[in-house]
């Protein structure tokens, strides 16, 4: 019997199947600051990365947006990662481009 998936694993099981999908899909980083977000990512993340970096995100109690860009034609292009810290919602990501699958995690 498998063992059961905890909150965390559940919520970025949907972001890891997509970056498994592609190997050639970019993640990038975009770290709340000043209420508002940056225009540019602190970081890029490559495919494999993604997941395992948004979890040990997630284990040390940030609070974490991510959303796969691109065209139903196409598929993800990108997958987009906005962090930040405690209670103040930092409102909405800048619009990069068509939101394929999002995910929002505020525990």
């Amino acid at each position: 019997m498998a063992k059961p998936l905890t909150p965390i694993e559940s919520f970025l099981a949907p972001l890891a199947r997509l970056a498994a999908k592609d190997p050639e899909i970019e993640g990038h980083v975009f770290w709340a600051a000043g209420g508002g977000w940056p225009d540019e990512p602190a970081e890029a993340l490559d495919s494999e990365e993604i997941a395992f970096y948004a979890d040990g995100l997630l284990q040390e109690g940030f609070r974490l947006i991510w959303q796969a860009i691109g065209t139903p034609e196409d598929g993800a292009e990108a997958i987009l990662l906005y962090v930040w810290q405690g209670d103040t919602d930092p409102g909405l990501p800048p619009d990069f481009g068509p939101v394929l699958h999002s995910g929002k995690w505020t525990s």
